[in-house]
């Protein structure tokens, strides 16, 4: 049986995906999302441990995204992680007054990547 954690990984880049997956993929099992409408579609089926989630991406961003995972009871207490190349303070205070756990900037940093992740999932 495979016990492992579930991290959903939102982002629009495959490359950021693939980055993710390859900095978590040992340790958790990684889902991903193109988009936001699919993350929220497969958050509410079977709803994940943690959500990493872009900012800037098409027709729904990422605040949109947090915005109804956090209305809706089914996935209200995921928490939430922004990855995202915005690094402006205003944009983190934004993100973390909506709910979220954390608040990872671009391009990642596997060490900072895994010690959050592990911190929320333990």
């Amino acid at each position: 049986m495979d016990d492992k954690k579930t991290v959903l990984v939102v982002d629009d880049t495959p490359e950021n995906i693939d980055i993710l997956v390859g900095v978590l993929g040992e340790s958790y099992k990684v889902k991903a999302a193109p988009s936001g409408e699919k993350a929220l579609k497969s958050a509410s089926k079977k709803p994940p441990d943690l959500i990493l989630l872009d900012i800037m991406m098409p027709e729904m961003d990422g605040y949109q995204v947090c915005e109804q995972l956090k209305a809706n009871p089914v996935t209200a207490d995921i928490p939430v992680v922004f990855v995202t190349g915005m690094t402006e303070n205003a944009d983190q205070e934004k993100g973390m007054a909506m709910g979220a756990r954390g608040y990872l900037t671009k391009p990642v940093e596997a060490e900072k990547v895994i010690a959050m992740v592990g911190e929320i999932l333990s």
